[in-house]
């Protein structure tokens, strides 16, 4: 079954949400439609990401893991960036 991560640049938090709720709810919005492998949070050029891979059939059901992963933290804090991304050996590729 491919790997697939969904890789989310997280900006300002809505209010009332904790810094550290956002990760666990970004792999829960996953783990609710397939198998999460790992989680992380890293900040990149002073800008908190947050990459959650799990697998999929294939690259439309991985798709709708992300739109739903997505829309999940988007109530929590507002998105930056968003970028899905497939693996093909030991390389992450762009879904188009």
């Amino acid at each position: 079954m491919p790997s697939y991560r969904i890789t989310l640049g997280v900006g300002a938090l809505r209010a009332g949400t904790e810094p550290q709720s956002v990760l666990p709810a970004a792999a829960a919005a996953a783990r609710e439609l397939t198998t999460v492998e790992a989680w992380d949070v890293a900040v990149v050029r002073g800008e908190p990401r947050i990459t959650v891979r799990f697998t999929a059939d294939d690259d439309e059901a991985a798709v709708h893991v992300g739109r739903h992963t997505n829309a999940v933290v988007e109530t929590l804090a507002d998105l930056h960036s968003s970028q899905l991304t497939r693996r093909w050996g030991a390389r992450w590729y762009p879904l188009r």
